[in-house]
């Protein structure tokens, strides 16, 4: 069990993940199509005037009004952090790099481990930061069912078992098994579960029109 934990798992969860991936990408073109613009075409707007920086300034924290940073900067802060943390973290790790340069002779670009260790811990603090709103939090606890607990620990499982086996907490051998085990978990689960709204986050932004849209969102859900 062990063997395969370390070994066969660790590859069916990687092809798991590309696939999974792939296939939600997949699914999101066949779901939506592509936006058909009203006849006749919308008059092209005239060339804005150049703002001072102060303008721009002030532009910017107008926009801001009855988004999450608006409602709850805090909250806004702490889940842009988490999310960032979340995939840095495990991509420029250095004993994830030299695990990968052993096996395939190429790595990334290695954080140092101090660092690393700090980030890991911002993540953990994060997590029990979104803990704490779904217990204590009536508005939150309102909506949380188990499901979101669960999605939380699996987010959080993999960094608390590798903060435990970096300082060597308790025993090693079964922390850093629960940490590989935790991981491979983590990314089974991305493909098909709330989690994957981290990756394709961007791509629901670029590509569907909507309030909260990056560009002018060229495609719209079929229903």
């Amino acid at each position: 069990m062990l063997d395969f934990i370390q070994g066969p798992l660790v590859s069916i969860s990687i092809v798991v993940f590309i696939l999974g991936l792939l296939f939600q990408v997949f699914q999101f073109f066949r779901l939506t199509r592509k936006k058909e613009w009203g006849n006749p075409p919308l008059p092209q707007p005239m060339k804005p005037e150049k703002k001072t920086i102060g303008q721009q300034i002030a532009s910017w924290l107008s926009a801001l009004n009855g988004t999450l940073w608006k409602t709850d900067p805090v909250l806004t802060v702490v889940t842009s952090v988490f999310h960032i943390l979340l995939i840095i973290t495990p991509l420029f790790l250095l004993g994830h790099n030299t695990l990968i340069r052993l096996s395939c002779g190429w790595s990334l670009f290695s954080l140092p481990e101090s660092l690393s260790d700090g980030l890991t811990l911002i993540v953990l603090i994060c997590g029990a930061y979104f803990l704490g709103r779904r217990l204590f939090l009536a508005r939150v606890k309102a909506i949380t069912t188990a499901y979101d607990y669960i999605m939380l620990l699996i987010a959080i499982a993999p960094f608390l078992t590798g903060f435990f086996a970096y300082h060597q907490w308790f025993d090693y051998e079964t922390v850093i098994l629960l940490h590989i085990l935790t991981g491979e978990l983590m990314l089974i689960s991305i493909p098909f579960t709330k989690l994957g709204h981290m990756l394709f986050f961007f791509l629901y932004r670029f590509f569907i029109g909507g309030e909260y849209s990056f560009l002018r969102g060229s495609r719209s859900w079929s229903w």
